[in-house]
């Protein structure tokens, strides 16, 4: 017995640290994407072999561990240890209480729910988060999968909640036809079959629309960003009339290369509204004479009934046209939490195409690029503002949104990215943003607008895996007087 008790710790321990490893380097701040189809698996097998206290308990504490790698992050951000607490102790609890639900409903032979249980307690999780939190869909296990293109795809169906169901779904299944491949081989090949052909029609699907990308016109466009200290966002006065100035020479400089559109990043300055002119004088001459749409964004200040009102604001410069504004919808607290909230987006009609414009966060939300796609943007235009060690992590969500809803991105961030993407989520151009004092990119982007499935039907899988969870659900209290082992069909 001692033996027994001492190999069920070792073999308690090996799922532990194997699941932290590949929750860490899966899922943190530049995840290895093939590591995470992997992660929930030691969990999983390890549930079946043991009792469920113990295998709640680890499932609980190693996906608690991995995610310490977001420790630092939610520092920077402003957030305390209790917050980490509060939010990665809910995922590892959502996770714990999804592979007991595998175990219960394994064990007493009803699989094919256990094998849904994780996925649709996941994503029904995740969606009510999306809905009651300002973070939007930041903690979503779709965003590791960015580089894996032909599985990306599945965005433009089921937006990333059907990516998320996939991702728990196949290594749940996996587990259980292993399980099974002894007493019950035939049922473990039908789930074999059935869950690997799901995979392979959404691959086969993915690879297809890679390969089906139609003639698009495109523009040049042009980045530019500082990350030097002294360019932080300064007040106005002497040191916003210099940066404006730098920033502006640097739009002239890559529209005599032949862009016809320059995104600077968000919060350049503080701008007043007496100020206006001051800020127009620097841009709107480049954008008459050059021909060229300038995006750069600014802190600006207006008077208000109840005192100063203010924006997050992106002023849009087009050549001989009267200036545009867009203020941004998406605050970071607490970072912005005494900002005025926008309310309208902003397009732009451009030789028979039509640019969208956003600000930073505004990416996490899906319903952000739904609006802008039933708009028919085929570009969207985003100033930004990262955090250097989230340069991935944050800086690469808004690809999604034009998988999702059909149109290229161009994204320029302070200490982040300059970065340009199609709508298959293909990275086109980047760089660091601190490349250089002064960091520019230049390069051609496809702006036609593709309508896709989640565009026009939204968030119907969050919806299908909230009725699986709570299919799963009833499953679990009809069966939870059965003896394990015992089958239910």
């Amino acid at each position: 017995m001692g033996f027994a008790k001492n190999k069920n710790s070792l073999t308690a321990a090996a799922v532990f640290v194997a699941t932290v490893a590949l929750v860490w380097f899966g899922w943190g701040l530049n995840p290895w994407w093939p590591l995470m189809w992997f992660a929930p698996l030691p969990v999983l097998w390890f549930s079946l072999r043991s009792s469920w206290r113990v295998a709640s308990l680890v499932a609980f504490a190693s996906w608690m561990a991995g995610n310490l790698v977001f420790f630092t992050y939610f520092h920077l951000l402003g957030q305390s240890p209790i917050a980490w607490f509060a939010n990665f102790g809910s995922l590892a609890l959502l996770v714990a209480v999804g592979v007991l639900l595998f175990r219960a409903l394994v064990l007493r032979g009803a699989v094919w729910s256990g094998i849904a249980a994780l996925a649709s307690l996941w994503v029904s999780a995740d969606w009510l988060r999306y809905w009651t939190t300002p973070h939007g869909t930041a903690a979503d296990l779709a965003y590791t999968q960015l580089k894996f293109l032909p599985f990306l795809q599945l965005a433009s169906i089921t937006g990333p909640w059907g990516m998320s169901f996939v991702l728990l779904l196949v290594p749940a299944a996996a587990v259980a036809a292993w399980h099974l491949r002894k007493h019950d081989p035939e049922q473990a090949k039908r789930v074999a079959c059935v869950v690997g052909g799901l995979l392979l029609i959404v691959l086969g699907f993915g690879q297809l629309r890679l390969n089906l990308t139609g003639q698009q016109s495109t523009v040049k466009v042009g980045l530019a960003a500082s990350d030097a200290p002294e360019n932080d966002l300064v007040a106005s006065g002497p040191d916003a009339t210099r940066l404006l100035e730098e920033y502006a020479a640097q739009a002239k400089a890559l529209a005599t290369r032949g862009a016809q559109v320059v995104v600077l990043p968000e919060k350049l300055a503080v701008v007043h509204d007496t100020d206006a002119t001051t800020d127009d004088a620097f841009f709107q001459p480049i954008a008459d004479a050059a021909g060229v749409t300038i995006v750069a964004g600014q802190l600006h200040l207006s008077p208000g009934p109840n005192g100063t009102l203010r924006y997050n604001r992106a002023q849009v410069y087009s050549p001989h046209a009267s200036t545009a504004s867009y203020d941004k919808e998406h605050m970071l607290p607490p970072f912005e939490s005494n900002l005025t909230v926008g309310t309208q987006h902003l397009t732009l009609p451009r030789n028979g195409a039509t640019w969208g414009v956003a600000i930073c966060k505004d990416m996490d939300f899906t319903s952000m690029g739904r609006a802008y796609g039933s708009l028919g943007a085929g570009l969207l235009l985003v100033p930004a503002w990262d955090f250097n060690m989230d340069r991935t992590f944050h800086g690469h969500m808004e690809i999604m949104r034009g998988v999702e809803s059909g149109f290229s991105i161009v994204r320029a961030a302070k200490n982040g990215y300059l970065t340009v993407s199609d709508d298959r989520g293909r990275v086109l151009a980047e760089t660091r943003s601190d490349s250089a004092p002064f960091t520019t990119l230049l390069a051609d982007v496809p702006v036609g607008h593709e309508h896709t499935v989640y565009q026009s039907l939204g968030d119907w899988f969050a919806w299908l895996a909230v009725a699986i969870f709570a299919a799963v659900i009833a499953r679990t209290l009809l069966l939870l007087r059965r003896k394990p082992g015992v089958s239910s069909r």
